[in-house]
């Protein structure tokens, strides 16, 4: 009896040390949750034999328990990089659609070539759908989307109305070069540019050439500019004529034009749409003062589509795109997931976890709600295994091991003496 007991223990310490040994190279695994090797003692009892009589049979393994202790929260700068300060578990599926589910607390994510948030198994993380002003629209994993980050916001819109408000310096004098060119500086006085756009949403460059015709002599007389407008190389044409003519009062007040310059139609390389634009001077936005020339205002109404530039993740688990037309979208609220018994869910590798009967259903929510640790971004959890510990726990394991190894030598020697007894 003695040789099974001593076997027993050697079983045992040999599962100990297999998990000790499994728990060091995973020291390194993201969202890694350390086991432990629990034993039991064995007893066979009769109700013959007395209870202090009784000889045990030696130990069992009970089972390898996981540790759910939370593992060294380590900042990074990748805003996907996400950790669950507390309790609870990110949700993934490893395609859009599927019904398996797996859960993990390895938050170290990434966008593939589709877009969609992965993590390094290409596994999708899973949201809460929300509309724009990022409130939960439905909750249950039934419910969940996959993360998919969009390529664009918003609808083009092309330029259809420039207001510029302009100062010319009263001091100007006429240019010496009496035929305007643009590539001849001194044949204008002063330029100014205003981005716009055409149907598709591509930027566009409106240059404004000012140009000095006339001087005031006196108080009641006017001053006169030329304003010559170009789209890219092509100059725009108000009722087929290049140029417009601006007036002044003797206070430097714009007397003329009053109303919008209305534009002729014109096509640019970008886009064969025609686009017409009204140029407006603002009223009193435009003035000629003895001051430097400077843009007092510029606005125009066209619109790009906004390419996305970045994501960012609330507290609350609201990720939002922002994009280079300014626009924000809130695309979900990453959802969480916790069990009544986290130490029976079933290890699938990849620090993924399954459900099980044991463990209970997940139960499902957002992060910082009742039962529900903090999310943190730009954060990753490493694994929760002490090194020092592990090794102090790897040397009383292999003592165990030793122990009953010189137990079951021992066992022989006696066996072997009694064989060796001659009558």
């Amino acid at each position: 009896m003695s040789f099974y007991t001593s076997l027993s223990g050697l079983q045992a310490s040999q599962t100990e040390m297999s998990t000790i040994s499994h728990n060091l190279a995973n020291v390194s695994t993201n969202g890694f949750k350390k086991s432990r090797t629990d034993f039991a003692d064995v007893i066979a009892s009769s109700v013959s034999v007395a209870p202090s009589q009784q000889v045990g049979s030696g130990v069992m393994v009970k089972g390898n328990r996981q540790q759910f202790a939370q593992g060294n929260l380590i900042q990074s700068a990748n805003a996907l990089d996400l950790a669950v300060s507390g309790d609870g578990f990110f949700v993934v599926k490893p395609e859009t659609g599927s019904s398996q589910v797996s859960f993990t607390r390895n938050g170290g994510f990434l966008v593939d070539a589709d877009r969609f948030v992965v993590d390094s198994n290409g596994s999708h993380l899973q949201v809460y759908p929300v509309d724009g002003s990022g409130s939960v629209v439905a909750t249950g994993l039934q419910s969940a989307i996959s993360l998919q980050l969009p390529e664009t916001s918003g609808t083009a819109a092309p330029t259809k109305a420039v207001t510029l408000g302009v100062n010319l310096n009263a001091s100007s004098k006429v240019p010496t070069t009496a035929t305007f060119d643009r590539f001849d500086p001194s044949s204008y006085n002063q330029s100014a540019q205003t981005t716009v756009y055409d149907a598709s949403g591509n930027a566009m460059t409106l240059t404004n050439y000012f140009k000095r015709t006339s001087v005031s002599t006196d108080a009641n007389t006017p001053s006169t500019w030329e304003v010559h407008s170009f789209v890219g190389d092509q100059e725009l044409l108000s009722g087929g004529v290049a140029g417009a003519t601006m007036t002044f009062d003797g206070t430097g007040k714009l007397t003329d034009p009053t109303a919008p310059i209305a534009y002729d139609e014109f096509t640019t390389a970008g886009s064969a749409t025609p686009q017409q634009i009204s140029f407006s001077f603002g009223g009193d936005a435009t003035t000629q003062k003895a001051s430097a020339f400077a843009v007092n205002s510029r606005t125009q109404d066209g619109k790009a589509v906004g390419q996305i530039q970045g994501v960012t993740i609330d507290e609350k688990g609201i990720v939002k795109a922002s994009f280079s037309n300014g626009d924000t979208q809130a695309l979900g609220q990453v959802m969480l997931a916790n069990f009544s018994n986290p130490e029976g869910l079933r290890q699938l590798g990849n620090s993924y976890w399954s459900s099980t009967g044991v463990s209970g259903e997940a139960k499902l929510g957002e992060a910082g709600s009742n039962g529900f640790g903090n999310l943190m971004s730009g954060t990753i959890e490493r694994s929760n295994v002490d090194i020092t510990e592990e090794l102090v726990s790897l040397i009383a394991a292999q003592r165990n091991f030793q122990a009953n190894s010189k137990a079951l030598d021992t066992a022989s020697q006696i066996s072997q003496t009694i064989f060796n007894i001659r009558s």
